[in-house]
């Protein structure tokens, strides 16, 4: 039931609507002598009522469901209408989306996942972004949207892809333009979410063909399902010749091959499907083929004892050597004591197994029953139970947990064993004690034996979210945590990549004195504004769009004005990187695609899975610790 001040709030809207219709009926408004008659806003704001007391406002009928497609008894509806609100503690896994506002989605579904995105435009004409106190095409959308269209790469006059930045003022290009995989992700989705799925086919398919080429770092082949990290079209006027150079690995900083373009590779033909509801796509023969040879790579059988992908430094977004060897040499045995013991991402690091895990996840709704898909399904059933009792057993951290690491005994034998990695608890960083709130928790960054990574990475948790790698309840927690540590997270530009930052001598000896990994930098705690898209609907997926809303207001302050920076700089993120990029192109996609998921949650749908409960296993830990 709708509490007093609800009824309240909707007593107040009613003259609000009323005018709105007759506005749009051509009546115009009718004259009110009222002065404290309501506009209605964008987003929750506090208004105060007749008697001087607050109350929660709602903000504007969004433009997914426009007034102008509205009759009286949808009208009607909106305030007969008994559950107005979004539970706080209620994710979609929950509940259907059809229990959403009306004012919020253009309908009722049965579940997000079954839902196809309505593909309205919003680009450059009719930008579905709204300004909060008018009906006018919000300028940021409109900048970002044209800012989008100058990084399209053509290939023979077909759009296959978007570089990575845009930055004329940038007088060494290196490889920024490229057209990457994982970059162009969010392109692909604003694209889609937009009605143009054309240049996303395109780009699938012209991957998939790179996939075919033979691949060698020195005189070394790589494996056949290898994705590229990285593709550029090179323009011959003369003889009026494209053609493309593929980046597998060979070119990058470190040598190492991207482990992530593959996953990437599958989610996005997943979200073309369900986005078109084009199913021929994922049908094609080359298509079912490169799936199941990206999968062969990640499930092969061998000595490892983890379900875990085990894979090198540098091989996803956090794309540098976090290692060096020779740093090692010449050292005091501390020094050595403390490499060993420091936090790095090489071995098990949380966003290759969110993203293995959400990979395999859409295959085996992608792949054939046939002769040859039959084995690979099988072989992926069997590898997501392992996988998620896994990362929801050892992975998963709360208050209840890190008590119980602080108080393991070491060196347990048999399978009986409580500590089962052997963490010492002498390893535990001392501010994961300040930073773990009573309520919420969080998958931490790596788990391999006598190791642990405490730090919190943002993006592995959202695809946990996403993929339902998280429980209905670990997600909750995870949101708890990014409300609780909000300062920290997200600051005054989202969000951080990683938290904390290291430096000093950990800062030596890990990176290798890495100038571009200096402290709150980078990938060493720099804020990165991509991440946005992801934050976005992890939070409409549990339920919680006002904390997508208050980040993406934060960044709309500075990101058009910053010049679409690639990454921030600082504790808060309050500085633009040293060695940023402007107009980076996922900063522009990925701010994009948060607005119109927010405007439209049935955008969510082609990005996120349903908890797929036959596999959810028993787990005896807590997940969030209560008071």
């Amino acid at each position: 039931m709708l509490s007093g001040n609800a009824w309240d709030i909707l007593h107040l809207l009613s003259p609000a609507i009323t005018d709105l219709v007759l506005l749009f009926r051509g009546k115009g408004f009718p004259k009110r002598k009222d002065p404290d008659l309501m506009r209605i806003d964008l987003k929750p704001t506090q208004t105060k009522k007749m008697d001087g007391t607050k109350v929660m406002g709602l903000r504007n009928v969004s433009s997914i469901c426009s007034l102008s497609e509205m009759d009286d008894h949808d009208l009607s509806r909106l305030l007969d209408k008994p559950r107005l609100n979004i539970e706080r503690q209620r994710s979609f896994d929950e509940r259907s989306l059809s229990e959403l506002p009306m004012i919020l989605t253009r309908g009722s579904y049965d579940n997000y996942e079954g839902m196809h995105s309505p593909c309205g435009r919003s680009g450059i004409d009719t930008p579905a972004s709204w300004d909060r106190n008018s009906f006018d095409p919000h300028p940021i959308v409109a900048e970002a949207w044209e800012a989008l269209r100058r990084t399209l790469v053509y290939f023979r006059g077909q759009p296959v892809g978007t570089i990575a930045a845009y930055d004329h003022a940038s007088e060494e290009v290196l490889n920024y333009d490229q057209v990457f995989v994982r970059d162009f992700v969010p392109s692909a989705l604003a694209f889609l979410m937009n009605g143009e799925p054309e240049i996303v086919k395109n780009f699938l398919l012209k991957t998939l063909q790179l996939q075919g080429w033979e691949k060698k770092v020195d005189r070394f082949k790589l494996g056949e399902g290898a994705m590229p990290a990285s593709f550029k079209v090179l323009h011959d006027p003369v003889r009026k010749l494209d053609t493309i150079i593929a980046d597998f690995g060979e070119s990058a900083i470190g040598r190492v091959a991207p482990v992530d373009s593959g996953f990437w590779w599958i989610i996005l033909l997943r979200a073309y499907t369900k986005s078109t509801g084009d199913l021929s796509l994922a049908e094609r023969p080359e298509c079912q083929k490169g799936m199941r040879l990206i999968l062969t790579l990640c499930l092969a059988e061998g000595f490892d004892t983890f379900p875990t992908l085990l894979c090198a430094d540098g091989c996803s977004m956090i794309d540098r050597r976090m290692v060096t060897q020779s740093s090692l040499l010449n050292l005091s045995l501390y020094f050595v004591h403390l490499f060993l013991t420091s936090l790095d991402v090489y071995g098990y690091p949380i966003e290759i197994q969110a993203l293995f895990y959400m990979a395999l996840r859409c295959a085996l709704s992608m792949l054939k029953q046939d002769a040859e898909g039959k084995d690979c399904i099988e072989r992926i059933e069997k590898r997501l139970h392992a996988l998620s009792y896994h990362m929801r057993s050892y992975f998963w951290l709360d208050f209840q947990q890190l008590n119980d690491i602080y108080r393991y005994k070491t060196e347990e034998y048999s399978h009986t064993a409580v500590n089962k990695f052997n963490v010492i608890p002498d390893s535990i960083p001392d501010w994961i004690f300040d930073f773990m709130p009573t309520r919420g928790g969080y998958f931490i960054g790596n788990v391999s034996p006598a190791r642990m990574d405490f730090r919190w990475f943002c993006l592995g948790n959202c695809i946990a979210i996403l993929s339902s790698l998280a429980t209905p309840e670990q997600s909750v927690a995870i949101m708890d945590l990014i409300e609780a540590r909000w300062d920290e997270l997200v600051g005054e530009m989202p969000l951080k990549i990683a938290y904390p930052a290291i430096e000093k001598h950990e800062w030596r000896i890990v990176t290798g004195c890495d100038p571009k990994n200096t402290r709150w930098s980078y990938h060493n705690g720099g804020s990165w504004p991509v991440l946005l898209w992801l934050l976005t609907a992890a939070c409409i997926k549990t339920g919680r769009p006002q904390i997508a809303r208050q980040a993406i207001d934060l960044a709309e302050t500075r990101l058009l004005k910053d010049g679409w920076p690639e990454y921030y700089d600082g504790k808060l993120g309050r500085f633009i990187g040293k060695q940023a990029r402007k107009y980076q192109t996922w900063s522009i996609a990925g701010y994009l695609v948060a607005k119109m998921m927010l405007e439209d949650p049935s955008h969510l749908g082609m990005i996120a899975l349903e908890e797929d409960k036959q596999r959810k296993p028993m787990i005896k830990r807590s997940c969030s610790w209560n008071c």
